[in-house]
């Protein structure tokens, strides 16, 4: 039996990750920026000294198209590659001080769309639906690790 829950939950997921996007897009732009230059710049932000290759992995990006990103950033003096003490071959990526004020206009225009997208939702509901979506987070995690771990026991027995 299907319920309206099944036809619209993942069109309206999906709906509304690609407004979200588009209007952080469009708001980012007035920076100068790119949504995806900001997501390195605030994943450096808060963990500044990591590997360009862990970044990668962090958000989920093939490594060309990080580095393609992190050029941009460091030909605009945001950010900057240091190479690590104990192996030539790894980069480290540090903010430069002109990304400070930058990223602080950022965190700004991030509580606008926010407030934006959560206008008319009361800071109760909004602490729960950001629960329950952590929570859909972790079951899609879960179920993806498990077809993983089927598809790794049928390779070797199939």
């Amino acid at each position: 039996m299907t319920t309206s829950v099944d036809v619209n939950f993942l069109f309206t997921l999906g709906e509304l990750q690609r407004l979200v996007r588009a209007y952080a897009d469009k708001e980012a732009a007035r920076y100068g920026m790119t949504r995806a230059q900001w997501a390195v710049l605030a994943k450096v932000e808060r963990f500044e000294g990591m590997k360009q290759s862990e970044l990668a992995e962090q958000m989920e990006m093939q490594p060309i198209t990080l580095t393609r990103l992190i050029d941009k950033l460091a030909d605009a003096g945001l950010i900057e590659r240091r190479g690590d003490d104990t192996d030539r071959r790894v980069n480290r990526l540090y903010l430069k001080k002109a990304a400070r004020p930058l990223l602080a206009k950022l965190a700004v225009l991030r509580g606008e769309i926010t407030e934006a997208a959560l206008g008319g939702i009361s800071p109760v509901d909004t602490e729960r639906l950001v629960a329950q979506l952590e929570t859909i987070k972790d079951n899609v995690r879960n179920a993806l690790q498990s077809l993983s771990d089927e598809q790794r026991k049928e390779q070797r027995y199939g």
